[in-house]
């Protein structure tokens, strides 16, 4: 865990799951950015999320490493108590972690694939929501990362795309359950298998914690949807 340079309590705090490769670290850079403390959690690559907080290290942000396996409850469990620990609370979830995209027809897929599907698009999105709900203090947010599959990218990446369906359907279930304490829960979804430029969606993720953005909650926007122009 990378030493914070001060101990007093940070007054806005984010976690990043995944935030050691792709659209994780570009939202760690983009929330530090913002001003915000920021927890870079990972779970293998530990030299790509040190790296990153190093960098905002340096410019006098705040910032530290965590690692936990997201789809583990103990571990999500030590991951929110060690911010809390380290910042004084948390306002900000922003779940990005995910596994390898894999092509396997459903037809072809075995049961040992889909449960690792399974483990890590939807296991870990229920840990990282239920532990969330339970943590981030009255007004934060709550961001997912989801995948959709339209047309074409069904025939390959149809067994992806099928257990991230569940990240919309706790996005919204939860969006209701925590209405009442004016924390907004919103997925963020990108086409399965297409293309992916990082620093845009951290711009959506930006925008979601903005003054304007916070009136939407139980929303899944699409990266280009008429609402983020």
């Amino acid at each position: 865990m990378t030493t914070v340079p001060n101990g007093s309590p940070a007054s806005r705090v984010a976690i990043v799951t995944g935030g050691s490769r792709g659209i994780g670290q570009a939202a760690v850079r983009r929330l530090a950015a913002c001003g915000y403390a920021v927890v870079a959690n990972y779970l293998h690559d530990q030299t790509a999320a040190e790296t990153a907080v190093e960098a905002i290290l340096a410019c006098n942000g705040n910032a530290l490493t965590i690692r936990a396996d997201v789809a583990d409850d103990l571990d999500v469990t030590r991951l929110f108590t060690e911010t809390t620990a380290a910042f004084g609370g948390v306002d900000v979830v922003i779940h990005a972690a995910g596994g390898h995209l894999t092509a396997t027809p459903l037809t072809e897929a075995g049961l040992d694939e889909f449960d690792a599907l399974v483990r890590i698009n939807t296991r870990a999105a229920f840990v990282v929501n239920r532990e969330a709900a339970r943590h981030v203090r009255n007004g934060g947010a709550i961001i997912n990362l989801s995948s959709s599959a339209v047309g074409s990218s069904l025939r390959t990446y149809g067994l992806c795309a099928a257990t991230k369906a569940a990240t919309d359907v706790l996005t919204r279930a939860l969006a209701l359950e925590l209405c009442e304490r004016g924390i907004t829960v919103n997925a963020v979804s990108l086409e399965v298998g297409g293309p992916c430029a990082p620093d845009r969606v951290a711009d959506v993720i930006a925008y979601l914690l903005s003054d304007h953005g916070h009136r939407l909650t139980g929303q899944v926007l699409r990266v280009g949807d008429p609402r983020l122009q």
